[in-house]
């Protein structure tokens, strides 16, 4: 199985291919994404939207954390949640990852991803929406 390089790297070929250079590097919208992602994973697992906002006030009443550092704790408690589920990181990962590179669901997340305003973090809430 590969590693958690080569799993960076080929994610890294595949948003690029998907939405091209500009969009897959755009800083801003990756973290909403993956902001987004690790919400519904929570969610999945039975957190409520009450909790969250309860944290998102709680984390941004802070000072920011060295990104460096964040990644690292972002991994580990990643792994913690997953073990605490029995799941498997790897297993999820590249099955996931195995099913987007498909060019069917390529063309199904472009057409998502065209009709959603740009620059806004919320799907379909133009009213969020920045200019770039």
């Amino acid at each position: 199985m590969a590693d958690i390089a080569d799993f960076q790297r080929r994610v890294a070929a595949w948003c690029v291919e998907c939405f091209g250079e500009t969009t897959a590097t755009d800083i801003v919208e990756r973290n909403w994404r993956f902001l987004e992602e690790a919400l519904e994973l929570v969610q999945s697992l039975g957190g409520n939207a009450d909790d969250a906002h309860a944290l998102v006030e709680y984390v941004f009443g802070r000072e920011a954390g060295e990104p460096n550092q964040e990644v690292g704790g972002t991994m580990v408690t990643l792994a913690a949640l997953v073990a605490a589920n029995r799941l498997s990181i790897a297993d999820a990962a590249f099955t996931e990852l195995d099913r987007i590179e498909r060019p069917e669901i390529i063309e199904k997340i472009r057409r998502k991803h065209a009709s959603k305003p740009h620059r806004s973090p919320l799907p379909g809430d133009y009213k969020h929406a920045r200019e770039p």
